[in-house]
């Protein structure tokens, strides 16, 4: 993957995502307990700096310099004496995934909304489950290929886009259980239907 592209996005005035975190992330990980975080292919860091707010070390991985840049200024502006708990790094998803500052690996792997196609996708799993705890949570969340005929919104390319099944069968093989695997609404300002989601919990296996 080429990051200028989206290093020329990451550089408008404007933030190319919404400012607060996922809906699905807020719903599933805000009972967890905090650990350590890592959002994998993270844009401006607004999965992490939620995280970093309520407790979490968290880690803004992207290969976009213009992302990563962005991230840490909006999180100095945000978290105040939070701010050691949060991190920006530049990182390509399909290179093993950045380890915690202290070493050892993350109680918690996000993926949100890297829409790539399977081949790739699989490598980018692989290496942020091998970036899990035993016992740790490895959450994707992403665009479903339904969405293109009953959603709105999204890429309009299918293959970068992923139904539960697909995502069950890119954890084929690596060491995971599967908690959850559903196909959400997410509502959508403006729009006359929501968009659908693929929301999948994998739970990295006791060594």
């Amino acid at each position: 993957m080429d990051s200028t592209a989206w290093d020329e996005r990451y550089s408008g005035r404007d933030l190319v995502w919404s400012s607060g975190p996922n809906v699905f992330v807020e719903e599933i990980v805000g009972p967890m307990s905090p650990g350590r975080a890592v959002d994998v292919a993270g844009g401006e860091g607004r999965n992490a700096i939620w995280l970093a707010a309520r407790g979490w070390h968290a880690t803004s991985a992207d290969f976009s310099p213009a992302a990563v840049e962005r991230a840490r200024t909006m999180a100095a502006s945000r978290l105040g004496a939070g701010a050691g708990r949060f991190r920006a790094v530049v990182a390509d998803a399909l290179q093993p995934t950045p380890a915690p500052v202290d070493g050892g690996g993350y109680d918690l792997v996000l993926f949100a909304y890297l829409q790539i196609p399977d081949a790739p996708w699989r490598t980018a799993l692989g290496h942020g489950v091998d970036a899990a705890l035993p016992g740790g949570t490895v959450l994707v969340i992403c665009h479903a290929e339904r969405n293109l005929g009953e959603g709105t919104g999204g890429p309009q390319d299918p293959a970068v886009l992923h139904d539960p099944d697909a995502v069950i069968a890119a954890g084929d093989g690596l060491p995971v259980s599967v908690v959850s695997a559903e196909l959400r609404e997410r509502p959508v300002d403006g729009a006359d239907r929501p968009a659908l989601d693929t929301v999948v919990v994998f739970r990295r296996l006791e060594s």
